[in-house]
């Protein structure tokens, strides 16, 4: 320890291998770092850049192979115990006792950390009322939403008081709520009680509040700043084009071809483009005479593409190849929901829910934990029948021919829902056979999804290691690989990060323009964007049904004239609430 008073973190060279499938893998390459006292750092960078491996070598979990890494003054090799008194550490999945109520659960790490029992209940005291469980402290934690699950979490976290605290994506799978519900917490525990936090998110609205961006590429830092000395640098970059005669798809899809573009994405009824210098490139004249430009104020995730983008130049994604339904008629309801009841025992989850969805449309489910938008995707699939009601999947009655229905669906979970311990070429192996393909059929879907997917070399890889957006890919094709008319996406991009989730939803969009029609629940708020109308579900009820456009305009206020997404989902909610 130094005579200076010590800083929470200070990594200097530290490089991190591991050994995986007689490769090694380095995850942190002569990494250098020094986090600020009382302040909240982001640590940022694609799947796979090494985020997770910085955090746990932190906590103490891991050893570096080179360098050193003091907490407070104190190397990690040598003084472990004290600084295990000294952090926090919450993992992507922490690790909750389901079978345990919420006050058991408390008990149980408050053991763990040693926390006497003249100081465990003012602390309960505080940190229930903190996280609004207060409630809930006879519930199972099982029984708990997902919100209110890392609520939870991060308050077994706090117990101990940690000077450091380590948060690794902590509200991945979190509706927009909670989301800000959890974020006063950390926030109250850096002016309240000093605490200093560290943080992983793949969300750039949340690393835009923090005091410092870290930006982390293959075991490296790219580069590192404050959120605004990062969007600085793309002032004057970033625009808002509308077409008269294309769709805000339509456009997109013609703005990849220009090198010039950056980035493109779609915002409302407009497409959003990063371009590499001040203007817009030259347009051929079926763009350019029927183009509204608009300046756009430049965000840290404009920042965070553009960087990645210069470091790893990509060629524009090749189309999927589909041999889809491709039909013009995009009028035919598909999916008809009718006055449609789930109860599990005395719990009414689902009450008379009412939509329909046209063949080639993108339609979102929106709610918050809890809502009833995973018990209503699984009715739709089949694999839960309804209560009362009627419910109709291309053309079947899901209460009759339930399993004819699922003939004709494609489902991405929002848990890797593959076999983890199968190579990818296993995986495929096994779900062409379960879908029911033979011969030169399986042969060539299986080729076609190693080809269309870019898996080829990843094929005898377990899926279980891939970074999330290659397991991202694999499941997307898998799920296709029967060709359904309908394709069914539960939180598909929960935790990718941005420049995943782009790739994602440029393959989803060719679907839809294929006539394939999907019907998609996320928490992230600017990919409602990319639906073509919303249902908003709160309590098992349908809240609000439009395009995004319609739904924004129902959140205008004197205060906030042009709402985003995400604005408008918490307005409405809490409207709702009061």
């Amino acid at each position: 320890m130094t005579a200076n008073r010590p800083l929470p973190l200070d990594f200097q060279h530290v490089s991190k291998t591991f050994s995986i499938e007689k490769r090694t893998v380095e995850a942190l390459k002569q990494l250098s770092l020094t986090i600020e006292e009382n302040s909240v750092t982001a640590l940022v960078g694609p799947d796979g850049a090494g985020k997770t491996t910085l955090l746990r070598l932190a906590a103490g979990l891991y050893l570096p192979n080179t360098g050193q890494i003091r907490i407070f003054g104190y190397d990690t090799r040598q003084y472990s115990d004290q600084i295990h008194v000294m952090i926090g550490y919450m993992p992507q999945r922490f690790g909750l006792y389901e079978d345990l109520t919420v006050a058991e659960n408390l008990n149980l790490y408050a053991d763990l950390h040693h926390v006497s029992m003249a100081d465990r209940q003012y602390r309960f005291d505080d940190l229930m009322v903190m996280t609004g469980l207060s409630a809930f402290t006879d519930r199972l934690a099982g029984k708990l939403s997902g919100g209110m699950k890392q609520k939870l979490g991060l308050a077994c976290t706090l117990l101990s008081e940690p000077r450091l605290l380590l948060l690794d994506e902590p509200s991945v799978g979190v509706d927009p709520v909670s989301r800000r519900e959890l974020w006063r917490i950390i926030q109250h525990q850096v002016k309240q009680k000093g605490t200093t936090v560290l943080l992983s998110t793949a969300y750039m609205d949340e690393a835009e509040r923090c005091d410092k961006v870290v930006l982390v590429d293959d075991g490296e830092i790219l580069a590192q700043d404050t959120p605004e000395h990062f969007k600085a640098h793309l002032s004057g970059h970033c625009f808002r084009l509308q077409h008269t005669r294309l769709t805000h798809r339509q456009l997109q899809s013609r703005l990849h071809a220009f090198e010039d573009i950056i980035d493109s994405i779609i915002q409302g009824e407009s497409v959003r483009v990063v371009c590499r210098q001040t203007k817009l490139p030259d347009f051929p004249a079926d763009i350019a005479e029927h183009l509204k430009i608009s300046p756009a104020e430049a965000g840290l995730e404009d920042a965070f593409i553009s960087l990645l983008r210069r470091r790893h130049p990509t060629t524009p994604q090749p189309p999927l190849q589909l041999n889809h339904i491709n039909s013009k008629n995009h009028a035919l309801d598909v999916i008809r929901v009718e006055q449609v009841d789930r109860w599990f025992g005395q719990f009414q989850a689902v009450k008379k829910l009412n939509f329909s969805v046209k063949r080639g449309e993108i339609f979102g489910l929106l709610g918050a934990n809890g809502a009833g938008k995973t018990t209503t995707f699984r009715m739709l699939c089949g694999l839960l029948p309804v209560s009362n009601g009627q419910l109709s999947v291309a053309g079947v009655d899901l209460r009759t021919a339930a399993a004819k229905a699922r003939a004709k669906i494609g489902y991405m979970s929002q848990k890797f829902s593959l076999y983890a311990n199968l190579s990818v070429q296993q995986n495929l192996d096994f779900f062409s056979s379960a879908y029911g393909l033979k011969n030169q059929r399986r042969k060539q879907r299986i080729q076609w999804a190693v080809e269309q997917f870019d898996l080829k070399k990843d094929l005898n890889s377990n899926s279980g290691d891939l970074p999330l957006g290659y397991k991202q890919r694999l499941a997307m094709a898998c799920a296709l690989m029967h060709e359904p008319e309908i394709l069914f996406l539960d939180e598909p991009t929960s935790g990718v990060d941005p420049l995943a989730r782009r790739e994602f939803w440029a393959r989803t969009n060719q679907l839809a323009a294929n006539g394939v029609t999907v019907l998609v629940t996320t928490h992230f708020m600017e990919e409602a964007e990319y639906c073509d109308r919303l249902v908003i579900m709160v309590q098992g009820e349908v809240l609000m049904t439009g395009s995004p456009a319609e739904i924004k305009q129902q959140a205008i206020t004197a205060e906030c004239p042009e709402p985003t997404m995400e604005q408008a989902f918490i307005h409405l909610v809490e409207k709702n609430q009061s």
